[in-house]
């Protein structure tokens, strides 16, 4: 989350007060005359009474920084005001302050902690020994959680990164998506100890802050896929924006498999015909019931979704779905409500589940 900054307004008001002095001038007789009484003097003018300052318009707002999650606010708008961006808490919660008894759960099922410490946790990857690999949207720094003789170990596998929280393994390799490069540590898992510093693969990814954390993950064909979200809340973006990319696993040969993404972040591939699947965001501010966000299949490459110009499959934006009908665009498969921010999918091929799980979705939402 984006901390939320208000900005204190003073007004002031100057006026001006002008005095004006009038003297009358004394006009002399003939001598021979009789003296005459001299005429009294006028009064004085009433001094007229200043002039009321006109009030001053307030100062305009200070503009929004390009991206933030407040452009589009409606102004005025008591319930819109009410409505931004919640900071992190600066520390993790202690393993004994997280609400697990709350949760609810399907008979037969259980949850509890894994580890704990680790601030702002984002993303997670499992190695081929069993080492669950942490990544973070603010900090910067990769950790890795193993579990030996019983204890919980921490270590530390990157740091001095932006944005690391994009994550994905594959045949020993973790792969380390930060907001504008991918990088990769071989046998990271034999080096837990004294990793190296990783090797950077591919480097043309924008630098937009908005929407700029990336999710990975490596493709039933051997290709790392990344998300490129639109760099604002509802924008019309360039060509290198709003869509998903993969690469080979040295970073050449890039390509985009789809288009009108706002945001995503979690896919996963079906596991029996091979497909990808995505969870994407809706926009926000046009109200608190639309648009719904949306699950998304790509059943050929260069698929568009129609952000920024539809949202929901149906719903025209009111801004830039002029001149354009949802029927263009690609429908979304399923709807998951509005704001409701998917941050994870996953197919589930295990086996401790009951069978109706089996190759189905799981999908965390946000709210």
């Amino acid at each position: 989350m984006i901390p939320c900054l208000t900005a204190r307004r003073s007004l002031l008001l100057a006026g001006t007060i002008a005095g004006l002095l009038l003297t009358a001038p004394v006009f002399a007789q003939p001598a021979s005359a009789p003296p005459a009484a001299a005429p009294p003097a006028a009064a004085p003018a009433p001094m007229a009474a200043p002039a009321a300052p006109a009030p001053m318009a307030a100062p305009a707002a200070p503009a929004l920084p390009p991206g933030s999650p407040l452009i589009g606010r409606p102004e005025g708008n008591e319930a819109a005001s009410k409505l931004a961006p919640v900071a992190p808490p600066p520390l993790p919660a202690a393993a004994d302050k997280l609400p697990t008894a709350q949760l609810k759960l399907p008979p037969g099922f259980n949850i509890e902690v894994y580890a704990s410490g680790i601030a702002n946790t984002r993303s997670l990857r499992i190695g081929d020994k069993g080492t669950v690999f942490v990544g973070t949207r603010f900090g910067n720094k990769v950790t890795a959680i193993v579990k030996k003789d019983g204890k919980t170990e921490i270590k530390t596998v990157a740091e001095g990164l932006y944005r690391p929280n994009g994550l994905a393994f594959h045949n020993g390799t973790l792969y380390i998506a930060e907001l504008s490069q991918i990088s990769k540590i071989d046998n990271v898992e034999g080096q837990l100890d004294k990793p190296p510093k990783p090797t950077v693969i591919y480097k043309d990814l924008p630098k937009d802050e908005a929407h700029g954390w990336k999710f990975i993950a490596i493709g039933p064909d051997n290709k790392l896929y990344v998300e490129v979200g639109q760099p604002g809340n509802n924008v019309l973006h360039d060509k290198d924006h709003g869509q998903i990319r993969r690469i080979n696993l040295d970073g050449s040969g890039a390509e985009v498999v789809a288009l009108g993404v706002r945001h995503s972040v979690g896919f996963d591939w079906n596991p029996l015909n091979k497909q990808l699947y995505f969870s994407d965001n809706g926009r926000d501010w046009m109200s608190e019931d639309v648009p719904e966000d949306k699950l998304n299949r790509v059943t050929k490459t260069g698929q568009d979704f129609g952000a920024p110009y539809c949202y929901q499959g149906n719903l025209p934006d009111p801004e830039f779905g002029w001149g354009h009908s949802c029927s263009e665009f690609t429908p979304p498969i399923a709807l998951t409500g509005p704001h409701s921010a998917g941050l994870g999918l996953r197919f589930y091929t295990g086996n401790m589940f009951p069978a109706k799980y089996k190759n189905a979705i799981f999908l965390a939402r946000h709210g």
